[in-house]
């Protein structure tokens, strides 16, 4: 019996795609949803039935919840796949998917919501023992307590949003001249992007490596972790590149990493798959956020362990328990992914367009998770996304070398891309050596 007698994706591209696939060896219909936008996708032509839910304008159409439950409701579906991005952390969008008898594919909405502020998803891992990076209890109320808790703390510091991500209304400073000139930025660009202008303070670490735990949990109390990802090649806190596992690690922190996760969820009672993320410096680990989501960078983690997260994502949303335990979890290698976007490799500008030509690198320990043909659209619209590059090798060295001969491969032709800029990286002496940090891949870029 299927675990589902219908899913609807509520996404686009390639991770529509990548639903798509599971569903199918699964044994289970899916929903493809489309703006006229995206009317010959791929994951529309691919799909068991489609439905057009609006005008290219994302929230007119991928962020359309009424829209969508209709889309939902008229296929029959029970249950949705929210992918990432768009609607998937949204915890309005869960409750309302679940109020409307519908399974959703994630956490509960209250443990989205909880995640999804900043502030209280910190406090709420303080209180689990997890380890935080140094900085103020909560919101800070104005910039007389900014000041006071900068002299307590010392610069420099970095303000961010409460209800934020991807870097929107984070500012660092300095000292406090700069601090004054941040706050109301901060402030201004936190509401502008997510409605909510509180800010909250951190210490600002100089050279941290940003480091993930993937985690599972069914309803029924099991938690294992899959390993972790260092994903500290950023542009403008964007990723760029991710490993499976971090070069900077031993397997003893590891472990150690691994196990502070796993607890501290399975004492917040989380469901589905979910991502912590940590700052890792001088041998310490803090937390900075949760994703309650699907991340872009999962195959990474599927490469090293052998499971499949989508499927595991939707066996614990039809109820069932996981089939193993922690010490069943084997990571056996190496893997790297590289994000190809449509974006000039030097300029970062958009590039959309037709794609005149696309040819997909394979061999050994090669996957590419796109959902690019030749003659297909790339829109303005959405993501600038366009493929995902993923090796995998016995160990990184061999990842490395086997990323360089499947970037040479890779072509697409009719937009730019930022191709070049990822054969750059991987021949790059410091990540040959794994010896990077959040803010290397911007001294890189700005030697071009």
């Amino acid at each position: 019996m299927a675990l589902f007698r219908k899913i609807l994706i509520a996404n686009r591209g390639e991770i529509a795609l990548r639903i798509q696939r599971t569903c199918r060896e699964l044994g289970i219909p899916t929903v493809a949803v489309h703006s006229t936008a995206d009317s010959n996708a791929m994951h529309v032509r691919l799909a068991d039935e489609s439905v057009c839910i609006g005008p290219p304008p994302a929230k007119e159409s991928y962020l359309n919840v009424p829209a969508l439950l209709s889309a939902a409701m008229i296929s029959g579906a029970d249950a949705i796949h929210p992918g990432y991005g768009f609607l998937s952390e949204n915890a309005d969008f869960a409750e309302t998917v679940e109020a409307h008898g519908l399974a959703f594919i994630g956490p509960s909405p209250e443990h989205i919501r909880t995640m999804g502020d900043k502030v209280a998803a910190k406090a709420a891992m303080a209180t689990l023992g997890v380890p935080l990076v140094e900085g103020s209890e909560g919101v800070v109320p104005d910039l007389a307590a900014a000041r006071a808790l900068a002299s307590r703390l010392g610069y420099p510091l970095l303000l961010k949003a409460a209800s934020g991500g991807g870097g929107r209304g984070m500012k660092l400073a300095a000292d406090v001249a700069e601090l004054e000139e941040a706050w109301p930025v901060a402030r201004a660009e936190a509401r502008a992007a997510f409605g909510n202008d509180a800010v909250y303070i951190e210490k600002y670490l100089e050279r941290p490596r940003h480091v993930e735990v993937q985690v599972l949990a069914d309803v029924h109390g099991r938690v294992v972790h899959l390993g972790e990802r260092d994903c500290s090649l950023q542009r403008r806190h964007q990723k760029l590149l991710e490993e499976a596992g971090s070069p900077a690690l031993s397997a003893e922190q590891r472990d150690a990493l691994g196990a502070t996760a796993t607890a501290a969820l399975a004492r917040l009672g989380y469901r589905n798959a979910g991502t912590l993320e940590f700052l890792y410096q001088d041998g310490r680990f803090a937390f900075i956020e949760m994703n309650t989501r699907l991340q872009v960078e999962h195959p990474v983690t599927e490469m090293v362990c052998g499971l499949d997260l989508v499927r595991e994502q939707i066996r614990i949303a039809a109820g069932e328990r996981l089939g193993y335990r922690q010490s069943d979890i084997r990571l056996s290698g190496h893997a790297i992914e590289c994000r190809i976007t449509a974006e000039d490799p030097e300029t970062f500008q958009p590039s959309p367009g037709r794609v005149t030509a696309f040819h997909a690198p394979g061999g050994p320990g090669v996957r590419v998770d796109s959902a690019l043909y030749a003659g297909s659209v790339v829109p303005p619209y959405y993501d600038s996304l366009v493929a995902k590059l993923i090796v995998h090798a016995p160990t990184r060295a061999d990842a490395v070398a086997r990323m360089r001969r499947a970037l040479a491969e890779c072509a697409i032709v009719g937009i730019s891309t930022t191709l070049p800029l990822h054969q750059r990286i991987v021949e790059a002496p410091d990540f040959q050596a794994g010896d990077y940090d959040i803010r290397w891949l911007e001294r890189f870029v700005a030697t071009a």
